[in-house]
């Protein structure tokens, strides 16, 4: 790998820490209903961050088409990728 692509390389990983940065910090602005309307849980918003993409609790209900979609929007919007579990 030569020089360059290190750097660019590095400069991607610090554009998409930002970006994850940002995109929890407005989630984490949202009071608990706005929260619910797009079906997740403050407890949920560092794992959707992070794209692990897993549920934590099994008891957790599936989000409807209309909040699927609406995150979907939401994600595109705030730079996040579609692989965040919703």
């Amino acid at each position: 790998m030569s020089i360059l692509n290190l750097f660019i390389a590095a400069g991607r990983g610090i554009a998409d820490w930002r970006r994850r940065q940002k995109a929890y910090a407005e989630l984490m602005r949202l009071d608990d209903r706005s929260l619910a309307d797009i079906g997740i849980r403050r407890s949920q918003i560092r794992s959707l961050i992070e794209g692990d993409g897993v549920r934590r609790f099994d008891t957790e209900p599936l989000p409807s088409p209309e909040q699927a979609s609406f995150w979907s929007a939401e994600a595109r919007l705030t730079g996040l990728s579609s692989r965040s579990g919703l």
